[in-house]
């Protein structure tokens, strides 16, 4: 009777512990078809800068030029994702590609400052680690992402600036480029209109022109989330038009022009640099997320359409979260705009729709 007795709780637990199996095997594959599907799962957004951009301003070939150039920076960023490259590979990349461009105010198209010289400036941020990388002021590199990307990497460092930072630059092997690599007419046109405008002080001069009412514009950015659900943020620009004393905005301060955090989200903001930097925008797009519970889109909204307005400025950004969701946020009459998803989806934008 015993031997039965033991033979029939022997015969339950061989059951209990196969049923046990079947279960862990049925989750084993479960996750693993999450975890597939996550992988396949990745996107990137990028912006050429907000303001005052409108279509009656805007020749047919200069904005098919501008929209070339987007689309072909972003597929450079969306090439690497979608290989398998990282998040900060892409990010890095794709600024490049509108860093050598002269449409936009970053590298190659930098603006001038009232001395006639060009200072940039530049950051970025791993949402995985939280590190970051900056420069300010630099008027000898001809991709300051890429100096950024450096700091963050091999310097105990967040942010350098001016001599100091070429000087890190050289010792990590950066080739110097002479200032004049970063002239071009149109740019040194719009100071000098500026300028001139300065002297007569005639605002209605300064309201009548787009180049000068968008002086305080100009920065190139970029977000994006890789197949490994990493997250990174880049930005880079020339600053403001006429920009006197060193002065510095937004795009190489870590949370106000860019941040990224793979608990919520990788931004890049461009705008009035001054506000950007009182309202800590990237960083309180994040926070918002994570402290509010607020989407992606409602804490973008939040932040270009109610915050920065009240402080008095204006700009956009470009976001992606954790789950591959995009905003391309702006309160001005044009943002150059582009995003595509992981099934190769594109989307170029110029104006307010």
């Amino acid at each position: 009777m015993m031997i039965r007795i033991l033979t029939f709780i022997c015969l339950i637990l061989i059951s209990i512990g196969c049923k046990n199996e079947e279960k862990k095997a049925i989750e084993a594959t479960n996750s693993s078809e999450i975890r597939t599907e996550r992988a396949d799962n990745f996107g990137i957004v990028i912006h050429g800068g907000a303001g005052t951009i409108l279509k009656e301003n805007m020749s047919d070939s200069l904005e098919l030029a501008y929209k070339s150039k987007l689309e072909e920076a972003i597929r450079v960023g969306h090439e690497i994702l979608k290989n398998g490259g990282t998040a900060m590979e892409a990010v890095t990349k794709t600024i490049n590609v509108m860093e050598d461009s002269p449409l936009f105010n970053a590298g190659k198209g930098a603006v001038f400052t009232h001395e006639e010289t060009n200072e940039l400036d530049a950051s970025v941020m791993d949402g995985a680690t939280l590190n970051a990388g900056a420069v300010a002021g630099v008027t000898q590199i001809k991709n300051p992402i890429d100096l950024a990307l450096s700091v963050m990497n091999d310097s105990p460092h967040v942010m350098l600036s001016g001599k100091g930072a070429e000087l890190f630059a050289k010792e990590q092997g950066f080739v110097l480029v002479d200032p004049s690599y970063f002239y071009t007419q149109n740019r040194f046109n719009s100071l000098q209109r500026i300028k001139m405008a300065e002297q007569e002080k005639e605002t209605k001069v300064s309201f009548a022109d787009p180049f000068i009412k968008d002086s305080k514009f100009g920065t190139v950015g970029c977000a994006a989330l890789d197949k490994n659900g990493n997250l990174a943020a880049g930005t880079s620009t020339g600053g403001m038009t006429n920009k006197r004393w060193n002065r510095i905005g937004d795009a190489p301060i870590i949370g106000a022009g860019t941040y990224a955090n793979n608990a919520t989200c990788a931004v890049s903001s461009t705008g009035w640099g001054e506000y950007f930097i009182r309202a800590m925008v990237a960083h309180d797009i994040s926070a918002l997320m994570e402290y509010k519970g607020l989407s992606l889109a409602e804490a973008a909204k939040e932040v270009i359409q109610k915050k920065v307005p009240q402080l008095g400025g204006d700009g956009g950004v470009v976001a992606i979260d954790k789950n591959g969701n995009v905003t391309m946020e702006f309160n001005t009459a044009g943002m150059y705009r582009a995003h595509m998803n992981a099934k190769g989806d594109l989307k170029i934008g110029i104006y307010k729709e």
